[in-house]
């Protein structure tokens, strides 16, 4: 009698979730060109590596589908610099966010979550042109978002309570249903994530600003201007773990022979 339940009971748990895998929508992902920066390398390590090295970096963005809703994560430099020469600083952004959008029919409107992986300008730069999403912000990250008078102009409609706002403490699993995860990696600034997204494909792991390029990554860099130097290593070592144990596809946003992995705008990886 009790083998007869047990196989009821397992049957009916195969049913349910063969059920939720199929009515389950594919995920989609696309990267979107958020811009470029020449740097001094030199600002990326607090041990003196790189010292005199120039190199242009990546700003980019991702856009996540999941059946109707959709996540961006991220939103680079400043929509002012568009179709402009470099800037002083050497930033470039040859479209906006919206622009790129708009080549897969897609307007703002369409945007339910933009997720920030933390508040500086060249992942910021962009957000006030989605006034309608709800703003995904580590609370740590928020808490100084609110008092930094830099921060005011982009998030000003979620500061003034405008927008929508969900802080996040820890991971967060962004549409419920576990395939994209904000993964909780403090350090970098007070509230930093990284976006895990599960693709039919294979994960496929996008580091916020974990590390800046591949050096970084291999060195286990600390840059200069960084919050925490202890919970940047303990980041470190948890996203090293993640993408070995879930044998993920790593994405260093800031890395332009990375984010090459994913297939060229307007296609997408699923």
């Amino acid at each position: 009698m009790l083998l007869h339940r047990l196989l009821i009971v397992s049957a009916f748990v195969f049913a349910a979730n063969s059920a939720v895998a199929q009515s389950s929508p594919e995920i989609e992902l696309w990267r979107l060109d958020c811009g470029t920066l020449d740097v001094e390398l030199g600002m990326f390590s607090d041990t003196g590596l790189y010292a005199g090295e120039k190199r242009t970096l990546a700003a980019s963005c991702y856009l996540v589908k999941n059946g109707d809703r959709y996540l961006l994560w991220d939103t680079g430099v400043d929509r002012a610099l568009a179709d402009k020469p470099k800037d002083k600083q050497g930033t470039l952004l040859k479209e906006t966010i919206a622009t790129q959008l708009s080549r897969i029919g897609l307007k703002p409107s369409n945007i339910t979550y933009v997720g920030i992986s933390h508040y500086h300008y060249d992942h910021t730069g962009q957000l006030a042109d989605f006034p309608n999403a709800t703003l995904l912000q580590g609370k740590a990250d928020w808490d100084i978002v609110k008092v930094w008078s830099p921060a005011e102009t982009r998030y000003r409609r979620w500061l003034s309570g405008g927008g929508k706002t969900e802080l996040v403490e820890g991971d967060k699993d962004v549409f419920g249903d576990g395939k994209v995860r904000m993964i909780d990696l403090p350090g970098h600034t007070e509230g930093h994530h990284a976006l895990l997204v599960n693709l039919a494909s294979g994960p496929v792991l996008i580091s916020g600003d974990q590390y800046h390029f591949t050096e970084n990554r291999t060195a286990g860099g600390v840059p200069s201007f960084n919050v925490n130097r202890a919970d940047t290593l303990a980041s470190h070592d948890r996203f090293e773990k993640l993408a070995r144990n879930l044998k993920a596809k790593v994405i260093i946003q800031h890395e332009p022979a990375d984010i090459s992995k994913l297939p060229q705008f307007p296609k997408s990886a699923r």
